[in-house]
């Protein structure tokens, strides 16, 4: 049971000063910035994040990109909220999400997302800076979408081509027999090796060169390669 004057009369303790002792905010210190409700989002390569099921670009001039970095959301009452990065607020805007193509690699996706950003931005130059594309390659890819599809934008490779300063293929072929042959011999008893039996005037690393790109680099991947001929023949 609560009495209040047994309370009052042997609990209490009387302050010895009436003065209160509470001191005042600091006038660099706004308290609407620290009594407030804190969230975090990562930033996407296109400098935009997601928050309450929308959209939002980074409008803000920015020397360097913010992709991979993580904004702060601060939420006030009522359900308004401000981005901020380094202390520093960031002007926003909502944007419509571009759609995704499940069907479609990452590669294509990266290229769809760069046109479809330059579309809703209505500024290539604005959307290069933000994707890290360049206008040329945005400007090549939408070209190559309005005329063949998003299948065309699918990078090509071309592994057997030759380029014209790679050695000729009829000495790598020579090189690769003689070192599958002597696994043991380095590139330098390799090359005089050739010079003295094919005339084949081939520095230790031009044959450097062509072992790393056959992965023959070393005395084991050698010998495992040559097993691996020898049991196929």
């Amino acid at each position: 049971m609560f009495i209040p004057e047994f309370w009052q009369k042997n609990i209490v303790v009387k302050a010895k000063e009436i003065a209160p002792e509470f001191t005042p905010v600091p006038a660099r210190l706004n308290l609407d910035d620290i009594c407030i409700q804190k969230e975090y989002r990562k930033i996407r390569n296109d400098h935009t994040f997601s928050y309450g099921n929308k959209f939002y670009l980074i409008e803000s001039a920015l020397k360097y990109s913010l992709a991979k970095q993580k904004i702060e959301i601060r939420k006030r009452p009522g359900g308004d909220f401000s981005a901020y990065f380094a202390g520093r607020r960031l002007a926003i805007s909502e944007v419509i999400e571009p759609s995704k193509h499940p069907m479609y690699d990452l590669e294509i996706q990266q290229k769809l997302d760069a046109i479809a950003l330059a579309d809703e931005l209505g500024n290539v130059s604005e959307a290069a800076r933000i994707s890290g594309c360049s206008r040329e390659t945005i400007y090549k890819n939408r070209r190559l979408l309005k005329e063949k599809g998003p299948l065309a934008l699918k990078r090509t490779f071309c592994p057997d081509k030759h380029h014209k300063n790679r050695t000729a293929k009829e000495v790598e072929n020579v090189v690769i027999k003689f070192s599958l042959d002597t696994p043991h011999l380095g590139q330098a008893q390799v090359s005089a090796q050739l010079k003295t039996l094919y005339q084949i005037d081939l520095s230790p690393s031009g044959i450097r060169s062509i072992w790393l790109r056959e992965k023959i680099n070393t005395k084991i991947l050698r010998v495992k390669k040559a097993k691996r001929t020898a049991s196929v023949v």
